[in-house]
């Protein structure tokens, strides 16, 4: 009998991507609903044509059929499967769309001619898509939540690497698949538990955990060579429908991000260095993104230049710039210039210091000016004459880069593209002011690296715009 005759069929499951695509086709369903219920409802209380042919052609403009597409920007960081499933960070992101619809639309309520914008069927549409896009999202929670639809994920090597990722899918909630545990050639640790998940045997008993445990994927931990049988097994239970995953790749997909701590030289040259080479397409709209952006966001500036200057003198007095020396792409250094968010004495000893949360140095202005990113608008002219894109990693100072390229494996590496006043690991996480930190912030960099296109750059700038509605820039 062939190996391959042994498994067992694999049951239904739905990968993150596919889970993504389902979010999406909801969303879109719900708010396209949500439109023609508020076009209903308010062509209901139109005194003279109700809602017929003849309202939606005189009272209803072109832009009014956008709303679906604009809420659904909104909602932007609930496209992350993970966040998607939590019941608590939905209901709050949904929340926050709600009110940061409502919120635009009085800004341009404000500005526009009276009389000119639909007051109720922009109310009734707010309505109608809050309530049904949280219907839909609880309903979504409870199906993939659901034990029938986690996928049953076995992890071979119990080392540092499969630690890794155990500790990782402990602290999710809720968790995107059942771990069921480990296999390792060790005799020692078989039996054993690591991180609270059993060690269920050698490698040569694979085939019958797969079959008994009902394993859809197989996430591979080992570091080194598979040995041959263990890798005879593999490519069975692959022809017959097992998923094999890389423990890097579904750290990636758990995580957003790269462990630098669990690659080999190997991965560098055949998994990163080639899938973060670019085609001639992307620089070029990259760099039109990067313009069109700059423009806006200079006349923003020029816009703003007098309040912010007003507020940080009376906060701290002068100066109400100031000039730092960064690295950028290819470790080339140029000046950037931004709004003073600290104290005049921040750096008195002329010794670099690290920003970290809630520090001290920075104002009470300076605190508002980084949460909403109005620090930021003078870089735009980096980006304009290109020295630094929209999205990228964050731009380091030469003597932090140095400092860290000693302590830090692939630590230069972030260095293969422009850095952006915007980047994935900024609307990821907060502010490194240790190495471990560091070591956090550089992953999700070289995720973006590695990952990079132009829709990546639109979705860390959308979700960056919903930073600074929120005032949760840093």
């Amino acid at each position: 009998m062939q190996a391959s005759a042994r498994f067992k069929p694999i049951g239904w499951r739905v990968r993150t991507r596919e889970q993504r695509t389902i979010l999406l086709i909801g969303d879109a369903f719900v708010s396209i609903t949500a439109l023609f219920g508020g076009l209903y409802f308010w062509g209901q209380k139109d005194a003279w044509l109700k809602f017929s042919l003849d309202f939606l052609q005189q009272r209803v403009e072109f832009w009014f059929y956008l709303l679906p597409l604009i809420w659904m920007v909104f909602l932007v960081e609930l496209y992350d499967p993970h966040r998607a499933k939590n019941i608590r960070k939905s209901v709050a992101g949904i929340s926050i769309a709600a009110l940061a619809g409502l919120s635009l639309y009085a800004v341009v309520y404000l500005i526009s001619p009276k009389g000119s914008l639909p007051r109720l069927g922009i109310g009734f549409f707010l309505v109608f898509a809050f309530v049904l896009t949280l219907i839909w999202r609880l309903i979504y929670i409870q199906i993939f939540t659901a034990q029938a639809f986690l996928r049953r994920v076995l992890i071979i090597g119990a080392g540092a690497a499969g630690e890794t990722l155990a500790h990782v899918y402990n602290g999710l909630l809720p968790q995107p698949f059942y771990l069921v545990g480990f296999m390792d050639d060790d005799p020692e640790k078989i039996g054993k538990s690591l991180e609270g998940f059993p060690i269920l045997g050698g490698n040569e008993h694979l085939l019958e955990i797969i079959n008994e445990k009902g394993i859809t994927e197989i996430v591979i931990a080992i570091t080194g060579e598979v040995q041959g049988d263990t890798f005879q097994v593999l490519l069975d239970a692959q022809e017959n429908g097992v998923d094999i995953i890389p423990m890097p790749t579904l750290y990636e997909e758990l995580m957003g991000r790269v462990p630098v701590n669990h690659l080999e030289s190997e991965w560098l040259i055949r998994s990163f260095l080639n899938d973060a080479q670019v085609g001639g397409f992307y620089d070029l709209a990259k760099r039109l993104l990067d313009i069109l952006v700059a423009v806006a966001g200079l006349c923003a500036f020029i816009l703003l230049l007098p309040f912010t200057a007003i507020i940080i003198l009376l906060d701290s007095g002068s100066p109400i710039f100031y000039k730092q020396i960064r690295s950028g792409k290819a470790g080339r250094v140029y000046s950037i210039t931004k709004f003073r968010t600290m104290r005049q004495d921040a750096e008195k000893d002329g010794v670099v210091q690290v920003t970290h949360e809630n520090d001290e140095r920075i104002t009470r202005v300076g605190n508002f000016l980084r949460r909403t990113h109005i620090d930021e608008l003078p870089q735009f002219w980096n980006v304009l004459s290109g020295e630094m894109s929209i999205v990228g990693p964050r731009a380091e100072r030469p003597e932090l880069i140095i400092e860290y390229q000693k302590q830090i494996p692939l630590y230069r590496a972030r260095l293969l593209v422009k850095p952006g006043i915007t980047g994935w690991a900024q609307v990821n996480y907060g502010y490194s002011a240790t190495i471990a930190q560091t070591v956090v912030k550089l992953e999700y960099d070289l995720y973006y690296i590695k990952h990079r296109s132009l829709l990546m750059d639109i979705l860390v700038i959308l979700r960056t715009m919903t930073q600074v509605f929120g005032f949760r820039g840093r």
